[in-house]
């Protein structure tokens, strides 16, 4: 007999995209054992959408957060393996299956996850253009055996929470990192394009930016620990990227002097992403480019800004699980 899954949904306030979510997990090629959906504390009609669906919904005490919500389902679920999906992504028809797949050829294999399409569940616009395409490339190009798990789209044998425990419900943003700490020691991670999630990514650029300065927050401190543990997490930016970014920051001041300085900066951060210039031109059009480097440049900004001012905080130390506010460091 086949693993019997667990569809596990933590979702708040997501009216707008739990439907096409449900739809996209009723549809899948594979039997699903049952749907879970956590309500943590949403003030929409996210509860009305789930009562319109034959799947479990779990109404949590006030928003506690992602942790809570996915230990919530996890409690409540029956499944061998549970399958993790955020409220604001569609799987494709055979994502499910795959991963049972993939699990199934490697006993090793604590966790199987997967990669965001490069077209947004809704399209809104130039920016979420921008959010879905680097996050398609970066998951995209790290695909293979991986020392980090994100579960936005994930599945985990049950065995592996009787192990391991659940997610840190202290944290809000950057359980997946700290799950990670605990899962990679014990298990192979793997992260796959078989399993592939259109997800509603943010479209305006001021909420983006702070969501990048925010999660950027403990990424020194997080990669300081990783090197300590001997792991290497996945990131979203390379460090020549981050680098020639930094470069031209620098060089900014001086522009009136020497105007060839950012200029010249400007060029080797284009050459520093020429892989995902390429593969933004040919999937959205070389008249995207230009909109995409002055997106991705700003996005460098705010990650700097958070990553130096969260190396102020916490000098020479780990990652706070209690207070701080988290980053994921690939995302």
């Amino acid at each position: 007999m086949p693993p019997s899954v667990s569809v596990v949904i933590p979702a708040h306030n997501c009216a707008r995209t739990l439907a096409a979510c449900l739809d996209s997990v009723y549809a899948q090629t594979c039997r699903i054992h049952e749907v879970i959906v956590v309500d943590d504390g949403s003030t929409d009609r996210t509860a009305e959408v789930a009562r319109g669906y034959p799947c479990t919904l779990i109404r949590g005490d006030g928003n506690r957060g992602v942790s809570a919500a996915r230990n919530t389902g996890i409690a409540a679920a029956s499944g061998d393996v549970l399958f993790f999906l955020d409220s604001d992504e569609a799987l494709t028809p055979d994502s499910v299956a795959n991963a049972l797949e993939i699990l199934d050829a490697d006993p090793a294999c604590g966790c199987v996850h997967g990669v965001i399409a490069p077209d947004p569940l809704f399209d809104d616009g130039p920016v979420e253009h921008y959010k879905v395409l680097h996050a398609h490339w970066w998951r995209a190009k790290g695909v293979g055996a991986v020392e980090t798990a994100f579960f936005a789209q994930a599945a985990v044998p049950r065995r592996v929470f009787d192990h391991l425990g659940g997610f840190d419900e202290r944290l809000r943003d950057s359980e997946d990192l700290e799950f990670s700490d605990r899962l990679a020691p014990h298990y192979r991670i793997v992260l796959t394009d078989r399993i592939v999630a259109r997800h509603d990514e943010e479209h305006r650029i001021g909420p983006l930016l702070a969501e990048t300065f925010r999660r950027a927050l403990l990424l020194v401190p997080a990669l300081r620990s990783a090197r300590r543990g001997g792991r290497s997490n996945l990131t979203a930016n390379t460090p020549a990227s981050v680098a020639t970014a930094a470069l031209l920051l620098a060089t900014l001041p001086f522009a009136f002097w020497y105007p060839l300085l950012p200029v010249a900066a400007l060029l080797a951060f284009c050459a520093a992403n020429a892989g995902l210039l390429g593969f933004v031109a040919r999937h959205r059009g070389p008249w995207f480019v230009p909109f995409f480097v002055g997106v991705h440049l700003l996005t460098h900004t705010a990650l700097l800004t958070g990553a130096a001012l969260g190396a102020v905080r916490t000098p020479g130390g780990a990652p706070s699980r209690r207070t701080a506010p988290g980053t994921e460091v690939g995302r």
